[in-house]
């Protein structure tokens, strides 16, 4: 988020002993780097975790590309509390969908509510959730979503590192795997010249390796409870 995508880019000049930028243009770096930022929230959609307070529409069907979020929604992560000023700002739990379903089949055509108790989550579409009771357009609730990165602007045909502009849109900690991406697509590029290949492969490997390690070790550090403290 503070790290340049022009130092990027710079680093991967120097790397493919191309300063001047002849065989791999800046232009065509920065479009690699723009798919290194959305391959990382592919695998890690928390590297873009946003949260927001989200005002709902009428009825229990809520759609995140409706709300005009800022950034973009990629998918949904959780949703906490209620939001609005007249309601309790009461917790909200996700629920499986099938129990109110055998057990209130019409609760879809409930009346609205300004609070929200449950709400219900498939995979499978990403963007979308249900909230028990349905809302009223007055509903607001605290929603954490994987947001899209935004894309950094190419330069000029020709042009250097030095005229890139903008920062990441990843947390720093992300840079040298985007780094890293930059170069495997780089080596790709040209993978019919002798050992390019494994080059990128061994790029590839690296991110791989250390998107593993970072996951590992916010696992190993997170809040836990206290052994005998029960909840």
């Amino acid at each position: 988020m503070t790290i340049s995508a022009a130092s990027i880019i710079h680093r991967a000049t120097d790397l493919l002993q191309d300063q001047t930028s002849v065989r791999w243009p800046a232009n065509e770096l920065v479009r690699w780097l723009n798919d290194a930022q959305r391959a990382i929230v592919k695998v890690r959609p928390d590297a873009m975790n946003t949260t927001a307070t989200m005002t709902l529409v009428a009825g229990s069907r809520q759609d995140l590309d409706n709300a005009s979020l800022t950034p973009p929604p990629a998918k949904l992560i959780e949703i906490t509390r209620n939001m609005a000023a007249t309601s309790t700002k009461g917790a909200v739990r996700l629920v499986p969908r099938q129990i109110l379903d055998a057990q209130t089949p019409g609760w879809h055509n409930l009346s609205g509510s300004v609070n929200i108790l449950h709400y219900m989550f498939d995979p499978r579409d990403p963007k979308t959730f249900y909230v028990y009771p349905p809302a009223t357009t007055s509903a607001q609730l605290e929603v954490m979503y994987s947001a899209y990165p935004t894309d950094i602007v190419e330069p000029a045909d020709g042009a250097l590192h030095t005229a890139v502009v903008g920062n990441i849109s990843l947390p720093d900690i992300y840079a040298d795997d985007v780094l890293n991406y930059v170069m495997a697509r780089s080596y790709l590029k040209d993978s019919e010249y002798a050992g390019n290949s494994e080059r990128a492969a061994g790029y590839l490997a690296m991110i791989t390796a250390s998107l593993g390690a970072e996951i590992a070790a916010t696992l190993a550090v997170q809040p836990k409870m206290k052994p005998g403290l029960g909840a």
